[in-house]
Parts: structure tokens; sequence; C-alpha cells
């Protein structure tokens, strides 16, 4: 039996080691934690829970096909996806049904709805130009570049629009400044700069709009939950508490890995840790460690958990409070490594559809700003500051002293992110897509010279972020496909080899 170890169980993680155990390949997962789910996670503080990570699904049918029936949660598809809320008194919602959304667009900020429409389109049209290739499939390596729907991108290539800021594209598209400040959040859905990242990010808004925005009944944390179940039952076994120390490679041949008490032989090793720690501690590569560092990490995130006395009805599942200077905001997060003094404020308030997340006449309100990486500054002071000036926003826009209705609290930062997650320096998505080509430096899930190593999780190809997390582990299982078929083909020749694994490419 050919064995794999995969190391870390963030949901590319898990969803690797399903699809592998499925292959009928013995599956051990090593997480250095002492339970699963990467940034997916929950907390409960005094009655109230919380999701720690993200809030939403999009593409759910992703984690839905890796269950078996019995195993899959009922999920719901929201109505509206966010509320938005400026300074200027402006109240926005999002609706999930295009039409409605251009209709409340155009009726509060009088834009035509046809500009809305027209702009979904053309992210829709990006979604199917760049799908197959950098979503669900790989452009590092050559006969996928050669197929013809890749020839059909490069072809169209300029309508991509990968050579505007997605700022100026959005500014030129649709106008209103209000507008454009909405469409531009997308950005930050990777933990970049909307107004360095390409304007190809735009695809983001059609995964949520036009596709549809999803949660699970129970809670995000229930696709962890799910998934884990599923491994179990095809045989995963699961080292929680156990980190990886070195990957060992012999001769171009993966051999295994080593752990605390020992070293544990695999043919395939499958990383789902953040590229920046596994070429600095677990398989040192300073050339390729140089060339990730190049790259400029991605935002982090401050969050508050707040329990909250009381109901507020005119907040929803999903609630932002923008910025009266998106781009300075921006600034002080990539240039200053600091928090601004307005803050573009995010509520999640998950108790608004699942009751039990709150006692009765209470509210959980998860309270996030975008975070600078973690490069040592003072958090304390930081938080502090932080918690006033998301108060005195809230409170002015809201009309409402919140002190008031806070009678629990937690705080989550950047530097503890990155110790609880793995993620270096605290950056979410590994590397941003603040360059115009960042997406293509993004480490490949495989290594031409390393044949049996594999890599999946938000830090590598295709992306961060759930939808993106997945598809990894679906093309790291087309890639392990191709190795056991070439095992085969050896064992039935009677070839000897090294190891049981064929090459890569």
């Amino acid at each position: 039996m050919v064995e794999a170890i995969i190391i870390g169980s963030g949901i590319g993680g898990l969803a690797t080691a399903i699809r592998l155990a499925r292959q009928g390949i013995s599956v051990q997962v090593y997480e250095s934690y002492e339970k699963a789910g990467g940034k997916i996670g929950e907390r409960n503080l005094n009655g109230f829970r919380f999701d720690t990570g993200p809030s939403l699904l999009t593409l759910p049918e992703l984690v839905l096909e890796l269950l078996d029936d019995d195993l899959k949660f009922e999920i719901r598809k929201l109505e509206i996806i966010t509320n938005y809320f400026y300074e200027d008194g402006t109240r926005l919602a999002a609706y999930s049904d295009v039409q409605k959304l251009a209709a409340e667009i155009g009726g509060k900020l009088q834009v035509p709805e046809a500009r809305v429409t027209g702009y979904l389109e053309k992210a829709a049209t990006i979604y199917e130009l760049t799908a197959d290739l950098f979503i669900f499939g790989t452009f590092h390596r050559i006969k996928n570049l050669m197929r013809i729907k890749s020839l059909k991108t490069f072809l169209n290539f300029r309508k991509l629009h990968a050579f505007s800021s997605l700022h100026k594209f959005n500014e030129r598209e649709l106008g209103d400044k209000r507008l454009v400040q909405l469409f531009d959040r997308y950005a930050t859905y990777n933990g970049s700069n909307p107004y360095k990242t390409p304007a190809t990010l735009s695809v983001i808004s059609h995964l949520e709009h036009n596709l549809g925005a999803f949660i699970p009944e129970e809670g995000m944390f229930k696709v962890i939950e799910s998934m884990m179940q599923q491994a179990i039952r095809l045989g995963v076994k699961f080292n929680f508490g156990q980190p990886v120390e070195i990957v060992e490679i012999k001769n171009g041949y993966v051999q295994g890995v080593w752990v605390d008490n020992g070293f544990i032989p695999a043919q395939i090793v499958v990383s789902d840790v953040d590229i920046h720690h596994f070429y600095s501690s677990l398989l040192f590569d300073s050339h390729r460690l140089a060339k990730i560092m190049k790259e400029e990490r991605s935002s982090s995130a401050l969050i508050f958990y707040w329990g909250m006395k009381g109901t507020f009805p005119e907040l929803d599942v999903h609630n932002i409070f923008f910025s009266a200077n998106y781009q300075q905001e921006f600034d002080h997060l990539f240039i200053k490594k600091d928090v601004f003094d307005d803050p573009t404020v995010y509520i999640y308030i998950s108790s608004k559809y699942h009751k039990e997340d709150a006692p009765e006449g209470f509210e959980n309100w998860f309270v996030m700003i975008n975070a600078p990486a973690d490069v040592g500054q003072n958090w304390e002071e930081v938080v502090d500051n932080a918690r006033f000036w998301i108060m005195e926003k809230l409170e002015r826009i809201l009309g409402k002293e919140l002190l008031y209705y806070i009678v629990n609290e937690e705080v989550l930062t950047p530097s503890e992110i990155g110790r609880q997650t793995g993620s270096v320096n605290g950056s979410i998505y590994g590397n941003s897509s603040n360059r115009r080509y960042a997406s293509f430096n993004r480490h490949a899930n495989f290594r031409r010279d390393i044949e049996g190593l594999y890599f999946v999780g938000g830090s590598v190809h295709p992306g961060g972020g759930i939808p993106l997390c997945l598809s990894s582990a679906n093309i790291v299982e087309g890639l392990v496909k191709e190795q056991l078929v070439k095992i085969k083909r050896l064992k039935n020749k009677h070839i000897p080899r090294p190891r049981d694994i064929g090459n890569i490419d």
C-alpha cells in the first residue's frame, strides 16, 4: 500500500486526506496543534459561540462533494450577503440576487442598474477564462498550457484586466466612490491592497453575487467537523500535538518525515503549512525562501469577540462599516504597518441565523478590522487604540453606547494568529497579490525535482480562501493519480526503482 503523510490539517490538508484515502492510499495527518481546522475554528466564551475564521461559503459544492450523503450538512443561501454602512449616512443591502442588488444601488446611489449588471458580467467572463487554468488547474505544467481552453484564455488576456489595479478598474466601471469602495473590498479576501492588486481579482465578486454566498446552518466550523468525520471514516489517522520537524529527501525522492518520536516513512508527503515556514523549518531551501520573501506578505486581522446584551435589528449576519478614507487605510496597512485611526469594521453575527450561538436576548459579535502583518508592533497598544476607534465609529453610526451592551470580550491579534495557525507574521493568506504577476509567483502544488512532494493550502497555488484551498487539494489528487498509474506500470514490468513514485512531469 502506498503511504502518504499530510503535514497540517487546515481545510486543504483535510480535503487532500479525504481524496487520497479514497484512492486506497494509507494516510496519516500530523498536526502541531490539538485540533483540526487551521484558520477555520470556533471559540466558546461564557455561552457565546464564535466562528473564528471564514464566515461564508462560496462554491459550497467543493466541500459537499467530499462527503458521504449522511455527512452532508444543511446550507443556507444568503438573501442579503452584506449590509454596508457609510460615514455619509448611506446604507446599502448587498442582495445575492443581481437584479435586486442593481435596483438597490440604483435607488440609493443613482448608479444605472445596467452599470452594476455589466460589471458582474465582466467578472463572470474573467471567471470563465481563468477557472480551468488558474483556479481548478495549474499553469505550472506545459501540457495544461497547451489545452484549447488555455489558449482561449491567452487570446482573451485583455479581458482579464491584469494591467489595471482593481481600484482603477472599479472607478472606470462603476463611478460612484461608495460603490467603488464596496467592490474594492474584495481585494481583502486574499489580504491584498485594491490600489495595487490587479483588476482580475474582480472575479471574487462573481463568486458571491452571480453564484451565491452560503452559510452552514450550524455555523462554519460544521465544515471542519464533517470533513473530519469523513476522513476518519475512510481510515485516515490523525496525530494531533505532533509537529513534523523535518521532511526527509534522498536522491530526489521523498523518504518520509521526522517527528519527535522518530522517522515515519512515506512515499507521498503533502504540506499544508505556510510555504515560508516549510522552507525555513521543514525543508530548508535558501533559494526558494529568498524568492518567497521578495513578495509582500498579505494583511492580517485584529479581532474582537464580543458577547452583546440585546439584539440589533439594523444589523444582519454580515455588516461592513466603511472607512471615510479607504486609501489611507491601506497605506497604513502595507506601508506604515499599523492600524489606521478610521478603520473599516466588519461585524459577523452568526446568532442571527443560528440562535444557539448566543443566549436568548443576546448576540455574538465577531468584530474584525484589517491589520498589518506582525513585524513586532506593540499589539497591546494597538488593541487599545483600535477598540477606541471601533467603538467611536459604531456608536456614531448606530447611535448607541456600545460599552453598555458588551458583556464578554476576547481579542485575537496578528501575532496570536501566527502562533495559532502557523501563518508566518500572522499573514492570513501568505503572500499578497499586490504585484501584477504575484499570482504567477505563487508556489506550485508540486516540485519537479523532488518526486512525491506536494503542496496545498492558502500560501500556494491557486491562493487563499476556502474554494482555492479546496481546489489545491483537487489538483494534488490529480497529480497523485498520475503517480499511481506509473507505480502500477512499473510493478507490472518488474522494473527496479529507488522509490514507488514516478516523475512528476
